[in-house]
């Protein structure tokens, strides 16, 4: 799994995003036919991991834009393992902060 990260830019939104109130990030989820040539199972990861990331609290308060890449193996990997390992990229960005620790 790779993760990037961009400063949101405002301008590069269509028109009519621009003056809703910026969200803490924008993400995007790519999983290719190397992951799996099942759509079903494509969908399945890139659903799982949109919630997931959802589910987080950013800790920034600058609006980013991050784009999660799926790898080949992923298929092949547990869900559990999916997620824990996306967790693992937010923090290593410092997205968000380690568990015990202050914000």
């Amino acid at each position: 799994m790779v993760l990037r990260l961009l400063q949101a830019q405002a301008e590069l939104l269509p028109p009519s995003d621009r003056n809703r109130s910026p969200s803490p990030w924008r993400c995007a989820v790519v999983v290719s036919n190397k992951v799996s040539k099942r759509s079903v199972r494509r969908n399945r990861l890139r659903r799982l991991l949109h919630a997931h990331l959802l589910r987080q609290a950013p800790t920034g308060t600058h609006p980013l834009w991050l784009l999660l890449s799926l790898k080949p193996e992923a298929a092949a990997t547990a869900e559990p393992r999916l997620l824990e390992e996306c967790t693992h990229l937010l923090r290593k960005a410092g997205l968000l902060h380690e568990p015990g620790s202050p914000p």
